[in-house]
């Protein structure tokens, strides 16, 4: 549960600052953190402002979606190191000859 927390910040980390940057810059310079709509403006009696911050519901998308990447990864790879089992054995020698009489016997029956 600690390395998850820690885990969960260090990919927030990345992807306030590093991914986001990149993605504004691509995007034309966009910072999606300011993005908004004013539905209301403040003043109006002693009401205060109703803002649409649409930008900070994207960046908190981007970030599910590179922790949910990022999890994924590493379950898989958790599971791919699981499932590495042994090859099976080699049929013992015994066996092999108990087979070739018993196949032998059902020749003659024949």
């Amino acid at each position: 549960m600690i390395i998850g927390g820690a885990f969960g910040k260090i990919v927030s980390s990345l992807v306030a600052d590093v991914t986001m940057p990149l993605i504004g810059l691509l995007v034309g310079g966009i910072d999606f953190t300011h993005l908004e709509v004013v539905l209301r403006e403040g003043a109006e009696g002693g009401k205060g402002a109703v803002i649409l911050k649409y930008g900070v519901f994207l960046q908190n998308v981007f970030d599910f979606l590179i922790v949910a990447v990022a999890v994924f990864a590493m379950i898989t790879a958790i599971n791919r190191l699981k499932r590495k089992t042994p090859a099976p054995a080699e049929t013992p020698r015994q066996e092999v000859l108990l087979a070739e009489i018993r196949d032998a016997l059902q020749r003659r029956a024949s």
